[in-house]
């Protein structure tokens, strides 16, 4: 199953994520083309001038693909996202005023990096935007 992406043209957000089976992306020769699937999308729901529709990959997440392969578009697309055309890649919306966007990553960042020492794993962290610090939560006994 490919996924694609509904982008308003205008503001680059992501509208929607669909599937769509692999077979409608094949060209003549046999090979997955984005603009077969794209073809395919546009015959289903017509060409809108204000829409683009990418590619996005379910398993690429920070520039990485889970399975080994190559990642595609640095993220998955998600739904009130944004695509960023210059740079091909998917991203969330900004979390924080503070946070920056990691340009390798496309993840966003905090200040400060979230701590991380043994038994972290049982401990939740929510970053404190007013004191620009993460904020300790213990989980219950």
């Amino acid at each position: 199953m490919a996924h694609f992406a509904k982008i308003n043209k205008d503001t680059n957000q992501v509208l929607q994520v669909i599937g769509v089976h692999n077979n409608e992306l094949l060209d003549e020769n046999g090979i997955e083309s984005e603009q077969k699937g794209i073809q395919f999308i546009e015959s289903l729901f017509g060409i809108d001038p204000n829409i683009i529709w990418r590619k996005t990959s379910y398993n690429t997440w920070s520039n990485i693909h889970k399975l080994g392969g190559i990642p595609f578009r640095k993220n998955y697309a998600a739904i009130d996202g944004y695509y960023d055309p210059i740079a091909d890649a998917f991203y969330k919306q900004k979390p924080y005023p503070s946070w920056t966007l990691n340009q390798e990553t496309f993840l966003w960042m905090a200040p400060i990096p979230r701590p991380n020492g043994p038994g972290d794993d049982l401990n939740v962290y929510t970053w404190n935007e007013e004191n620009q610090a993460w904020d300790l939560h213990n989980p219950p006994e």
